[in-house]
């Protein structure tokens, strides 16, 4: 197939294109290339997907709608995953300005291009953030989410309306996944592998928030590709038992899905903490705070229809993650350590 991936320099996306890629699809990855992490990273991660002859790169900013008009023109894309966004809960209190532009304007425009060239399907990444204020456990896409607590999981939770939208008036497949706290080599610097790593390799202090009484479902970066190309290659269909006077928020009677994509094994910070200090050889000096705007305490994703369905079931535990991440941390820093001051959840 020839595939878009939005977001190919990012973490998921590279990891995504690159399985895609081995399996024979031609794909066409497109980033803005932002500086809102570390650029060389991301430009490490395309130096990845290049060694392919069947991966093309494009960059272009999802909010420029004649770009992303003129890209869907030119390539006549079968299906589309959509990884790119604006990430991070707590950088959206400092910018929200550009959470709208790229979580909202930019799917609008990619949604219009897999509207108007007919696409197969679109995978689109949500966010387990959607959850919001909600406590019973686990998190289920038969619940409903109205009650999200940062800017990033409203953003998020409108993708998946504005999927819906376009499912029913134009009879577009759409899938959405909703992720829960993926790691893994080649990961983001912002989130907590590389900053406790980091802060416990160069001998500063981590920041553990609300005293280290969170958890969460944590997700092994192999596990969460094989679950997204399962998804691309299941089409969604109108579900013939939706029910419109009692309607499942999970489907439809338009070719709609939402599923978790997780662990299903929620992991207590200290024990992932735990996990990092045995994987590095060295203690964590640990900076107990309280909880932050925005967080929440627990995630822990209810699988059950990503298993049935696609036959998704997560099979790496948690030190064999750790010790794969904190190995490629290691090689990839060698010669320089990240500037990281600890913060992380």
């Amino acid at each position: 197939m020839k595939v878009l991936v939005t977001g190919a320099a990012g973490f998921i996306g590279m990891h995504v294109s690159r399985y895609l890629l081995a399996r024979g699809d031609e794909v066409v990855g497109i980033d803005n290339l932002n500086n809102y992490y570390d650029v060389q990273l991301k430009e490490d991660r395309l130096a990845q997907l290049r060694a392919f002859d069947t991966f093309r790169f494009v960059r272009v900013d999802m909010a420029d709608r004649e770009a992303m008009a003129g890209l869907f023109a030119a390539e006549g894309f079968q299906r589309v995953v959509n990884l790119a966004a604006q990430p991070g809960v707590r950088y959206s209190l400092q910018n929200p300005h550009a959470y709208i532009n790229s979580n909202i304007v930019g799917f609008l425009h990619l949604l219009e291009g897999c509207r108007h060239h007919r696409v197969e399907h679109l995978v689109y990444a949500s966010s387990s953030s959607v959850y919001g204020m909600n406590t019973r456990m686990p998190y289920s896409v038969h619940q409903n989410v109205d009650h999200p607590v940062s800017l990033y999981a409203a953003t998020k939770k409108s993708n998946e309306l504005m999927a819906h939208t376009y499912s029913h008036l134009y009879d577009l497949p759409t899938t959405g996944l909703r992720f829960f706290t993926v790691y893994g080599p080649w990961g983001r610097p912002d989130m907590s592998p590389s900053l406790f790593t980091g802060a416990i390799l160069a001998g500063r202090s981590i920041d553990v928030f609300n005293e280290g009484k969170m958890q969460r479902d944590f997700t092994y970066i192999d596990d969460i590709v094989t679950g997204v190309v399962r998804v691309l290659d299941c089409v969604p269909q109108a579900d013939p038992a939706f029910d419109p006077a009692s309607p499942d928020p999970a489907s439809s009677d338009a070719p709609y899905h939402l599923y978790n994509i997780g662990n299903h094994q929620p992991v207590a910070l200290m024990t992932f903490i735990g996990a990092i200090e045995k994987a590095v050889g060295q203690s964590a000096v640990k900076n107990m705070l309280p909880m932050q705007a925005g967080d929440v305490v627990a995630t822990y994703a209810d699988v059950d229809d990503l298993r049935r369905k696609v036959g998704f079931t997560p099979q790496t535990p948690l030190d064999e993650g750790i010790e794969q991440f904190v190995a490629w941390y290691r090689a990839y820093y060698a010669d320089s350590m990240p500037s990281t001051d600890g913060k992380g959840t």
